[in-house]
């Protein structure tokens, strides 16, 4: 090959004419690469044109092609990427960990379904990478999006692109496909890559799953393509068409049509053959080449599949069989705290780097001061009693292959001198009490969101994905606008008043450090874009302790307006105080009668608490109706009404807030043609032609809400053979009753 002219020494014509020798080689590397998915170039030798090009570029600006090769590929979006809302939502797993909970699994199964006869599942193992969703119209890849949220994931289809082993067009398949898989990258081709960054003074990864979700969610989809990449598919989301009658039928289906299946998954008839399969894979873990954590099972019948469903967050006919933590030694040189959004008081271990499955370890949780002593949160000795002390040697081990953690002290090791470790009783950030309430086991600052470290965490909370999700304001952002002196962010209302308060300032934000005109006015419009929000968004951002997503939807759906669950949350405050006193009083009396004594003297000690306070019945009324709620407890019950109903710092942050927002949207009805939607429905007795875990999960899929117990309230009760007491509930309150062919042809299931 003739030796290049350096760019220094080029002449315009000699440019003009480099320029456009290169155009046309990138234009056919791209071609080879991204449409036949056979590359004639490597990937050193196509870094070398690209910058060459620009190199031209840039001492030659006027001489820029119109079709440069520059702008035609990776042209990262400023806005960073679009938001694609999944046909079908893409589920986390429930996870296993012992040989008991794949055999519960398979129990509950056959449980759920009332099924004795033969039942096979699929064993495959679990890829640590990053799930991906590319759909395909007419065989052509049209989007490619990660799973996010689980409903909205990002639009990477240029990146996806770049990925060898995801075909850009595909023959034979339905109109519409949703393939669904894991992007990786093997050993060899990270350690390469961590090499070459190096080599180079960059960042290197931690594991190949960082790297490879990294690579993947690159704003310039070039930087995408020179990292390794590689995909495994083996689910589907949306088809036009089914793709087989079993799972095993359509993951063959999906090799046939060009992809990458694992070439371990197995069909297993029993909890038996299953764990068979998993010791298969497990043995071969070190071996394979690419990262897994677990081996995962799934239902092979399709049509089982379905009749399964899905609880809120997973589906029911599949569970994750994680593999045990991996372990290692190393020296605990330091404990620290760390204050959380809910005031927790969480000692984290600073260790001496060590490897544990791959990842260098320097931090690991230390649960609660309890565990640090070694005991349990009754007192009672674990590891012996031996104690965790600064200087030890201790054992690491990852939980779930994911979070670092302490099990262990070697006493023999341990240095002289060490002393035992004395638990902080006030906030290291803000000075407040930390106190431990009863039957907790975690120290809490008392501070509320005077305490900046609390504040800050609930913000970083409320501005998170699944809260306000506002673009352009994340936890990088929160920590820098909490301490400014001109534009401070310290609740959530200050958010919706940064523009105004911009706006009458000297010192604009479009003048600062990582702030243009450009990416202000666009910060501006997303905050402003939030004043109208969900109510379960809104819930759930509020950062309550004990609220979760799922519960704040369940309080979103049962409500349907914020003015009708704040409401109720006032009233119920005297009924929510009096639990926390017969808390305390029950505290008391354990401590007096030894946790597994005189339980009806604790128990009668609490009713007398309740009783003895005389709650008005407006408060009693509307602390019943909180705890009517499907899963709403009385513990995530007090905290909510605690929080918001009590005044203070918390309500006062909260008014602001809602002062500012525009509109709060009630949630979408499950289903508002059926029937039975809307109807809270009671099952008793033996239903027939299904199980009674069905039956609930078919009627609230229908809109209705099925209740535990017959009320006034309910609006039918379907009895099977043996019904009894709530029957007799139904005759008294005039509650409809019918058996179950009544209840399938009137939900439209017949």
């Amino acid at each position: 090959m003739a030796e290049l002219q350096p760019v220094s020494e080029m002449s315009e014509r000699d440019a003009l004419q480099e320029l456009a020798r290169l155009a046309k080689a990138l234009l056919q590397a791209n071609a080879a690469y991204h449409q036949l998915d056979a590359p004639q170039i490597s990937d050193a030798e196509y870094d070398a044109l690209k910058r060459r090009n620009l190199e031209i570029e840039a001492r030659f600006p006027a001489l820029k092609r119109d079709d440069s090769p520059s702008d035609q590929v990776g042209a990262a979006p400023a806005e960073g990427f679009g938001k694609i809302r999944h046909a079908v939502a893409m589920l986390s797993l429930e996870n296993a960990f012992e040989d008991s909970d794949v055999a519960d699994f398979v129990a509950r199964i056959r449980s759920y379904l009332g099924h004795e006869g033969a039942l096979a599942f699929t064993a495959e193992p679990k890829i640590d990478g990053l799930s991906l969703s590319l759909r395909y119209e007419m065989g052509v890849l049209v989007q490619a999006a990660t799973r996010g949220d689980g409903e909205t994931g990002e639009n990477v289809t240029a990146n996806a692109r770049t990925i060898a082993d995801i075909p850009h067009q595909i023959s034979g398949a339905p109109d519409v496909l949703e393939v669904r898989g894991e992007v990786y990258m093997a050993h060899a081709d990270f350690a390469a890559l961590n090499a070459r960054a190096e080599a180079a003074g960059e960042k290197i990864f931690a594991n190949p799953r960082n790297a490879a979700a990294g690579s993947l969610r690159q704003l310039d989809a070039e930087i995408t393509r020179s990292r390794p990449l590689r995909f495994f598919a083996y689910a589907w989301g949306a088809v036009s068409e089914p793709l087989a009658s079993t799972q095993s039928g359509a993951v063959a289906r999906l090799r046939a049509l060009g992809f990458q299946t694992n070439p371990l998954t197995r069909l297993c008839s029993s909890a038996e053959d299953m764990l068979a399969q998993y010791r298969v894979i497990e043995a071969q873990r070190a071996t394979l080449g690419y990262d897994i954590d677990g081996v995962v099972y799934k239902v092979d019948d399709l049509a089982l599949q379905r009749r399964l469903g899905f609880r809120a967050s997973t589906p029911r006919w599949a569970i994750a069989h994680k593999f045990p933590a991996e372990l290692a030694w190393t020296r605990l040189e330091a404990i620290d705290i760390q204050v959380g959004r809910t005031g927790a008081l969480s000692p984290v271990a600073r260790l001496m780097p060590v490897t544990v499955g791959g990842v260098v370890v320097s931090n690991a949780t230390l649960h609660n001061e309890d565990y640090i002593a070694g005991r349990n949160s009754a007192g009672a000795p674990i590891r012996e009693g031996r104690d965790f002390r600064i200087g030890d040697w201790v054992q690491v081990y990852r939980a779930g292959d994911v979070i670092p953690k302490l099990a262990d002290i070697d006493l023999a090791r341990r240095p002289e001198g060490t002393v035992p470790y004395v638990f902080p009783e006030t906030c290291p950030q803000c000075g407040s009490p930390a106190i431990r309430e009863p039957g907790d086991s975690a120290r809490r600052c008392t501070g509320g969101l005077i305490c900046p470290a609390q504040a800050v965490e609930k913000l970083k909370h409320f501005v998170s994905r699944n809260a306000f999700d506002i673009e352009g304001l994340g936890a990088k952002q929160i920590e820098m606008f909490y301490p400014d002196p001109l534009l401070p962010i310290r609740s959530p209302a200050d958010i919706f008043t940064l523009a105004a308060r911009d706006a009458a300032n000297l010192a604009k934000l479009a003048n600062r450090d990582g702030f243009g005109k450009r990416s202000t006015d666009k910060l501006f419009a997303a905050i402003e874009d939030r004043r109208r929000i969900s109510l379960e968004r809104l819930l759930f951002g509020l950062g309550i302790r004990h609220l979760g997503e799922v519960a704040a939807k369940d309080l979103a759906r049962h409500y349907n307006s914020w003015p009708a669950l704040i409401e109720a949350v006032d009233a119920a405050l005297p009924a929510a105080l009096a639990h926390l006193q017969a808390d305390a009083a029950e505290a008391e009396e354990r401590a007096i009668a030894g946790q597994q004594g005189r339980r009806a003297e604790i128990a009668k000690a609490r009713a007398h608490i309740l009783d003895a306070l005389d709650l008005p019945e407006a408060a009693r009324a509307a602390w019943a109706g909180l705890l009517a709620i499907e899963g709403i407890g009385a513990v995530l019950a007090t905290s909510l009404v605690t929080t918001l109903a009590q005044g203070g710092h918390e309500r006062a942050a909260v008014d602001a807030l809602i002062a500012e927002l525009r509109e709060i949207i009630p949630p979408e009805a499950r289903a508002t043609q059926s029937p039975v939607a809307g109807l809270t429905v009671v099952f008793t007795g033996t239903l027939e032609k299904m199980t009674r875990a069905e039956a609930k999960a078919r009627a609230e899929a229908l809109g209705a809400k099925v209740a535990g117990s017959v009320s006034a309230k309910t609006d039918l009760l379907v009895a099977g053979p043996g019904a009894g007491s709530k029957a007799k509930d139904a005759e008294k309150h005039g509650v409809r009753i019918i058996d179950e062919d009544a209840w399938i042809a009137l939900a439209g299931e017949a």
